[in-house]
């Protein structure tokens, strides 16, 4: 992977952030680590990594605010979150069914939810890729650390 198209560090705006339980700061350090270790990221315009990539809410829309590796601001993107909210909701819904399930439930009923987390998680990871798409172009397996890092801001209790 180039250098110079790639997150180096990630941190997220723990102020947006309601709620946290030890599953959530799990997923949470699991992202970015998977995220700092293997990404594609190359913002339109030119702008050459690697990257400090800060996350937050602000005024319901998502903040990717790009910086380089010293902290010198290189461009700031905002995305509304509407229309990841219902995928959002369904994934928050089967997120707590799964959780719930690997306490009691035979394997085949969590496997099947285990599935369903995943497809959600398929599209949401589509949805912003396809979202970011003329302003920043990364590729799937980073989209998808970056989704579950936008879920991890967006919670509420």
């Amino acid at each position: 992977m180039p250098d110079d198209c790639r997150i180096s560090r990630v941190t997220l705006d723990e102020g947006t952030i309601v709620r946290w339980n030890a599953d959530i700061d799990h997923e949470r350090k699991v992202a970015i680590f998977d995220l700092v270790d293997g990404n594609y990221f190359a913002p339109r315009g030119g702008n050459k990594g690697p990257f400090h990539l800060l996350l937050s809410i602000e005024e319901r829309r998502l903040v990717l605010d790009i910086r380089s590796e010293k902290g010198d601001g290189i461009d700031r993107i905002s995305l509304p979150l509407g229309a990841f909210r219902r995928i959002m909701r369904d994934y928050f819904a089967v997120c707590d069914s799964y959780f719930q399930a690997i306490k009691t439930a035979p394997p085949s009923r969590i496997e099947a939810i285990d599935m369903g987390r995943k497809s959600l998680h398929d599209d949401g990871s589509k949805l912003l890729q396809e979202r970011l798409a003329d302003k920043i172009e990364v590729d799937f397996p980073t989209a998808r650390r970056l989704f579950t890092l936008l879920c991890v801001i967006t919670l509420r209790g």
